[in-house]
């Protein structure tokens, strides 16, 4: 048994018709999907009603005997 080469490998010379189409449409999907994704993470999810205040100072530091 032999390996291809490259010239008998259909992607060769790069991607043509229906392939190129093919791609195309995976990455802008992915990219879309990654963008909703981060709109509702950021809407949804980044804003937190119930949190705890905190400062960062320290006012007094209690003492036992």
């Amino acid at each position: 048994m032999s390996e291809p080469t490259l010239q008998s490998i259909g992607d060769y010379n790069g991607l043509k018709g229906e392939k190129k189409w093919v791609v195309r449409g995976v990455l802008l999907t992915g990219l879309l999907l990654g963008a909703l994704y981060v709109i509702v993470s950021n809407s949804y999810i980044g804003d937190v009603h119930d949190r705890l205040p905190v400062s960062d100072g320290i006012t007094a530091v209690p003492f036992n005997r």
